[in-house]
């Protein structure tokens, strides 16, 4: 079974998400867990969210997949930059630990100049705080596409972060389709090398999720512009092959593609069941 979802916003509620994810047909989605672009979130409806979690256990959906607002930057040396993602992702936990074994994206951060080894030692410093037995969702470190400053532009620096975490076992990665290709890993012409690639560097069993995306712009351009499954520079048989990889189908993917309409994720889903062996 295909595992698969969009992003859907939940301001009209959890259980209005899975509805959508119904007609779209997936099994999944990913939500933000507060404005993406501010730091403001609505106090939890809990009467929403166990009627919530009922359809999701009745209807066998994948618990979905919470995505942390841009606005986060783990990498900043400015201590009320720090100390809001703290706040933040310590609501965000509590937050979904209602779901049976939720999971937490997040962009690593921008370390602004400082330098990636300076910003992975204040990314893992702030996520050695929050992040302790106690801590129930799995927390992903999603690769990025590598523009400007951003920390996790390759694998080598996703593995830098996770090597100085104290509960390794509270992490993952969610690799990005459009991002990786962005930041120059062939998965158009090269699939098998760069899933080797990330095996040897970070490890199979790390990977958690994936956001499958087309990408806008060229290979190792390091720009990061989603498109529509099979209308970029990545292509439908590409994608084809990502979804039906041994080593990847039986993970979770979401969408984050361009639509303005349900209908849009509707037929991607629609197809990629169809090409999902």
């Amino acid at each position: 079974m295909l595992k698969i979802g969009c992003h859907l916003s939940i301001s009209k509620g959890f259980y209005q998400a899975m509805l959508d994810t119904t007609y779209v047909g997936g099994n999944t989605f990913q939500f933000f867990s507060r404005n993406p672009r501010g730091f403001g979130a609505k106090e939890l409806d809990l009467e929403d969210l166990n009627k919530a979690i009922t359809y999701l256990k009745e209807h066998n959906f994948v618990t979905p997949l919470c995505h942390a607002p841009y606005t986060l930057n783990l990498a900043s040396q400015k201590e009320d930059i720090r100390e809001l993602a703290r706040m933040i992702l310590k609501d965000d936990f509590k937050r979904i630990s209602y779901f049976e074994n939720p999971l937490y994206n997040i962009h690593p951060g921008s370390h602004v100049g400082i330098g990636s080894i300076e910003g992975i030692n204040l990314i893992t410093s702030l996520l050695n705080e929050v992040v302790d037995d106690s801590t129930k969702p799995t927390v992903l470190l999603e690769t990025m596409a590598g523009k400007g400053s951003e920390v996790g532009r390759d694998f080598q620096e996703i593995k830098n972060i996770l090597d100085k975490l104290n509960h390794k076992e509270k992490f993952g990665v969610c690799l990005d389709t459009c991002h990786i290709y962005s930041a120059g890993y062939d998965i158009k012409e090269n699939l098998d090398v760069v899933l080797n690639t990330f095996d040897e560097i970070i490890g199979l069993d790390k990977l958690k999720a994936i956001h499958l995306n087309d990408s806008k712009m060229p290979f190792n351009s390091f720009k990061d512009r989603h498109e529509v499954i099979g209308k970029g520079t990545l292509g439908l048989d590409a994608i084809i092959n990502i979804i039906n990889h041994p080593k990847l189908k039986d993970l979770p993917f979401y969408l984050e593609t361009p639509h303005d309409t349900l209908d849009g994720y509707k037929e991607e889903i629609e197809l990629l069941k169809s090409k999902y062996n």
